[in-house]
């Protein structure tokens, strides 16, 4: 079945429905960092999750962790996947900008 929201209406003319806003991230605000290699074919990643930003924060913290450690990486879900085992290069970086981080996991 097709979604059956309301677009146009006779009385009104065009119907526009308020666009919600976007979530803020919850969470105790300790940052952690994980080796992870599960799914991945054997490659590890180091993830950075628990930040309290906002997409456009996380995106420039991603872009700044990849230039540190000189490899690649990428934003899903409000977690930062970094290529390679940089938890230390990033619990330093992290540690200088003031912020709370735990190294988790193996």
């Amino acid at each position: 079945m097709k979604d059956a929201r309301l677009v146009y209406s006779t009385d009104k003319g065009r119907i526009n429905e308020p666009t919600p806003k976007p979530a803020t991230p919850k969470g105790d605000g300790i940052i952690r960092l994980r080796r992870e290699t599960k799914g991945r074919k054997g490659k590890g990643v180091t993830t950075v999750s628990g930040m309290l930003m906002n997409d456009e924060d996380i995106k420039k913290l991603c872009s700044e962790l990849k230039k540190l450690c000189g490899t690649g990486g990428t934003v899903k879900e409000q977690t930062i996947e970094i290529q390679g085992d940089n938890r230390d290069k990033i619990k330093l970086a992290l540690e200088k900008k003031g912020l709370q981080v735990k190294l988790a996991g193996g």
